[in-house]
Formats: C-alpha cells, structure tokens, sequence
C-alpha cells in the first residue's frame, strides 16, 4: 500500500512505515493519521509481518501536529486538542504499543513534540548523529502528548523529564543515548543500514515469544513484585506451548541456527 502521506513496503517479514510529508517535517494532519491507521491494520493483519520499522523522509523525522491543520484565529472557536488525541494520538500510541512484535524507529533529523514521544516509544530507537529531540509543547503552552508525560520520566528519569517538558531545549541524539532515552546514536550515513539489520535480525526470531516479553515489560511499570511473578508465569506457560520454543530447544541440542517461524 502507497498513500501520499503515509509509505509502506512489506519484504520478507519487514514492514517499513515511512511518515511522508518532507516539505512539512512529516508533521500530522487528519489525513496522516488516518494512512497511519490504515497501515497498523494492514501490518496487523499481515501474518507475514515479524518487525515493524518507522522512520520519516527528507530531513525531519517527525515535527508533531501540523499547526496550519488547526486554525486558532480569534474570530473563530478554539480547537478541542482534547478530541484531536483521543480520536487520533491516543489510539496511535496504544497501536505502536500493543504491536504483538518489535517496532524499531529509525529517527533521521529532529523529532519534536509528538514526534518526539512517536520515536520514545517505540521498542528499539536509533538515531543519526544530527538527530534532535525537542519536546516543543511547553512553547505553545501546550501539555506534553502522545504519551510522553509517561515515557519521559522512565526512559530519561524524573529531573530530566521535567527539565525537558518544561524548557523544550533541543536534546541532541548522542545526549539522548547517553540518558537512556534510546538504544543507538549512530553516524547519518549509517542509520538505515543499522536500523535494517536489526530488523532482519527480529525478521527470523521467535516473535510470539517478543511480543510476549514486551507484554511482560509494558505490565511491569504497574504491577507488584508478585503481580509479575504471576504475569511470567502465564506468559510462560503460553511461551512454552509455542512452535518456536521447540525448535529453540532442538536446535540448542542439535547445534544448529534455528528456524523460527514467529507462531
């Protein structure tokens, strides 16, 4: 499927989602959003599909709401921002989240505002060296969206977090990497190629077994200690039932590669 907006290509278990409005730093707009939707249901769907890999076209990665798609002049009636996440952002962000396999974003310039909290949460972040991230809301006198009041304090901790939202000072990538706010900072010319290995990577694991453990890890930040033990006890048992986990085990006493078919 190619929209305008929204590209997405489907190659040997590789879903690759580029946010396509370079001219517009790939920032979102009703018609964005709703490509995007079309393209989470299609991977989805897809039983093909073991690895979902973001990242945005030209020189942004992702600038957040597209302003000019809102008017805010004064002689008409303000926008309901509350409306705009709960009927687009939000069910994005729990899309991306509940992807039962890994979903990689490789961040390719500045990614702002939503685009920013897009990139956090996704599972395994890269990005180039010229990349930024700025969580702009606090210039509009906005409220930081998209999960990102959620995201921040975990990936960056608490006085970062707050020193973020409410400065919106620019976070170059090697400074993101260094927090913990995302996996790799890697030279420009490099990240599609690093991104793709890791994709290829998770294009042959057990991906049942990812989803799984994401699911573990996503319940964690919530349960207590014995709600978790229980957790990986029920998610094991599921694990344990799985084609994969018997051709893990067979292929560690054989000594081979194993071949996995992500079921």
């Amino acid at each position: 499927m190619t929209q305008s907006s929204i590209l997405l290509e489907i190659d040997q278990g590789i879903a690759t989602v580029t946010l396509n409005r370079p001219n517009n730093l790939n920032s979102f707009n009703v018609e964005m959003h709703e490509r995007m939707r079309e393209a989470i249901t299609t991977i989805r769907n897809d039983d093909s599909v073991r690895v979902l890999v973001i990242t945005g076209a030209g020189r942004g990665f992702c600038a957040g709401q597209d302003l000019s798609d809102r008017s805010v002049s004064p002689d008409q009636e303000m926008p309901d921002l509350g409306a705009s996440l709960e009927n687009y952002y939000n069910p994005l962000m729990r899309s991306l989240r509940d992807l039962p396999m890994p979903v990689l974003c490789a961040v390719n310039g500045v990614a702002a505002g939503a685009g920013a909290n897009i990139a956090l949460a996704c599972d395994i972040t890269l990005a180039a060296r010229s990349a930024s991230f700025v969580q702009a809301f606090c210039k509009l006198g906005l409220v930081p969206d998209s999960g990102g009041t959620w995201t921040l304090p975990r990936v960056a901790g608490m006085a970062r977090a707050k020193g973020m939202a409410l400065l919106g000072d620019k976070i170059k990538a090697e400074q993101a990497e260094s927090w913990g706010m995302i996996w790799r900072c890697v030279d420009d010319e490099q990240l599609m190629d690093e991104t793709m290995k890791l994709a290829r990577h998770f294009a042959v694991q057990p991906t049942k077994g990812l989803a799984l453990i994401k699911q573990a890890l996503h319940a964690s930040t919530t349960n207590s200690f014995d709600e978790q033990l229980e957790l990986e006890r029920d998610l094991q048992r599921q694990a344990g039932q799985t084609d994969d986990y018997r051709e893990g085990v067979a292929a560690f006493m054989e000594k081979r590669t194993p071949d996995f078919k992500g079921k």
